[in-house]
C-alpha cells in the first residue's frame, strides 16, 4: 500500500512539471488552455524544454504572460503570435516551415551530410607511402640494440 501511494505521488509530481501553484489559473478550462499553449512554447534558455517543464526564471515569466493574455480574452492563435513577435520563431517547439526557419528544419540534415562527406573523403584518401625496408646497416644496428637490451 505504501509503495502504491509513493508511486502515485511521484506520478502526480511529475505531471506538475515546473508550474508553481501561484501561477495556475482558478478556472480549469483556462488552465488547460494555458497548458496546451505552454507545451508548444520552447523555453528560450533551456534547450528542448517547453515552458511548462522548465524551471528557468524566464520560463516562469513566459507562463505568467501566457496566463495574463488568456485572462485578457485572447485566443490561442493571438497568444502564440504575440509570443513569436516577442521572442522570434525559435520560441515555437515546432516552428513553421518558412524561409526564416529553413535552418531549423534543414540544419541537422546539412550537418549530417557535411560530416558524411568529410568521413568519406578521409576514407578515400590514398594510403600513405610505404615505409622503405631497412638497409643492411640499419638492420645490423637494430640487431645490436636488441642484443644489448636483452643482455643480463
Amino acid at each position: 500500500m505504501k509503495w502504491t501511494a509513493l508511486l502515485f505521488a511521484l506520478l502526480v509530481a511529475g505531471a506538475a512539471h515546473a508550474i508553481e501553484p501561484k501561477e495556475m489559473l482558478t478556472d480549469p478550462a483556462l488552465e488547460a488552455r494555458a497548458r496546451d499553449i505552454g507545451r508548444e512554447l520552447a523555453c528560450v534558455v533551456c534547450q528542448g524544454e517547453n515552458i511548462d517543464e522548465s524551471g528557468a526564471e524566464i520560463a516562469a515569466d513566459m507562463r505568467t504572460l501566457v496566463r495574463q493574455r488568456i485572462v485578457a480574452g485572447e485566443s490561442n492563435t493571438q497568444i502564440m503570435a504575440y509570443m513569436v513577435s516577442r521572442y522570434g520563431d525559435y520560441v515555437r517547439l515546432n516552428p513553421r516551415f518558412m524561409p526564416r526557419t529553413y535552418l531549423l528544419w534543414f540544419g541537422p540534415l546539412m550537418i549530417l551530410l557535411v560530416g558524411g562527406f568529410v568521413v568519406a573523403r578521409r576514407l578515400r584518401r590514398e594510403p600513405a607511402e610505404a615505409v622503405p625496408p631497412l638497409t643492411p646497416e640499419e638492420q645490423a644496428a637494430l640487431a645490436n640494440i636488441h642484443r644489448e637490451g636483452n643482455a643480463p
